[in-house]
């Protein structure tokens, strides 16, 4: 079963026409007693959309848009023009080295990162920003909550491909503004904008350099023994005037806000007085947040699990309040 948000689900179930929203959450009731509670909304939503013929994703489409890609995908063909360019990474895994770099591609339905690893990676010394690429046979998996294109082993990489333009490119899958005092659990696609109001320490763990997955006294489940690359996480409490809510930002948004990597981030981890002034200087910064809401049980409340971070743009909000 392909990893789609349940209220993309809905979605597609509603436009078909074959239910209307309340006939929809009724049904989903219905279905879940049915199973005696062993299921989920998403798996009773797909349950439900097979029994009524409707199409979740186009299995055999030739050329996906990004946002018809899910995680579980497999033999996935995709264009998309490069919207940013990370470095390369170099790893150790017992006594053989590997090295990973990825890029944001994007097309008018929104973005996704493509991983390369090893070999692959040989494959992006010429890519630029802005170059179009076109990657076949490729497969998609979840990673902290986001999807990821993987080159693979049969995967292939074609660089601005003739004919083939992509002028606009939308920043993050079909994102909806909302204010906090509208989100809910288990909300995909929302647009918050917010300023910071309070900041917390990092807090720093190892993970595997291949799978990314946590790493305990340097193994990881799947991969052995391994050198571990550290990774981290960072959480800032917003406010947009409706609300308050706890952003929860993982590495590659931590590196972007901070302009940071690896080695930076690792000096703060031995001594956390350097984080003093980095802290003091997020108090007060409007960001741009696009994510996922999702309740955190243990503390009762509700937490915005962050995908993709901007800095605020005053002329655009100023344009959209126009609007």
């Amino acid at each position: 079963m392909y990893k789609i948000p349940i209220n993309e689900i809905k979605e597609k179930i509603i436009s078909s026409g074959k239910l209307d929203a309340e006939k929809l959450e009724e049904r989903i009731k219905v279905k879940i007693n049915e199973l005696s509670g062993l299921i989920s909304e998403e798996g009773a939503a797909h349950i439900i959309a097979n029994e009524l013929g409707i199409e979740l994703v186009k299995e055999n489409s030739d050329k996906l848009k990004i946002k018809e890609i899910y995680a579980g995908m497999k033999n996935v063909n995709v264009f998309g023009k490069v919207v940013r360019k990370f470095d390369v990474h170099e790893f150790a895994k017992g006594e053989s080295t590997g090295k990973v770099c990825s890029l944001v591609v994007g097309d008018e339905t929104g973005s996704i990162r493509v991983v390369f690893w090893n070999e692959q990676v040989d494959l992006l010394k010429n890519v630029n920003a802005d170059d179009v690429l076109l990657v076949k046979n490729a497969y998609v998996r979840e990673n902290n909550n986001n999807k990821e294109i993987h080159l693979g082993e049969r995967g292939e990489l074609e660089v601005n491909p003739e004919g083939i333009v992509i002028d606009k490119v939308r920043q993050g899958s079909s994102f909806e503004r909302k204010s906090i005092n509208e989100l809910v659990d288990g909300t995909d696609g929302v647009e918050l904008m917010g300023t910071v109001v309070q900041v917390f320490d990092p807090r720093f763990f190892e993970v595997c350099p291949t799978c990314s997955k946590r790493a305990m006294d340097n193994n990881c489940a799947e991969h052995g023994a391994v050198t571990p690359s550290l990774s981290y996480v960072l959480n800032l409490v917003l406010d947009d005037g409706t609300g308050t809510i706890r952003g929860v930002f993982w590495k590659n948004q931590i590196n972007h806000i901070l302009e940071a990597d690896e080695e930076k981030m690792a000096n703060f981890k031995e001594d956390m007085a350097l984080f003093e002034d980095v802290k003091n200087d997020l108090l007060g910064e409007q960001f741009k947040l696009m994510g996922r809401v999702k309740r955190n049980d243990m503390f009762e409340r509700l937490e915005f699990n962050v995908q993709m971070v901007e800095k605020a743009n005053p002329q655009d909000e100023i344009s959209r309040l126009e609007k």
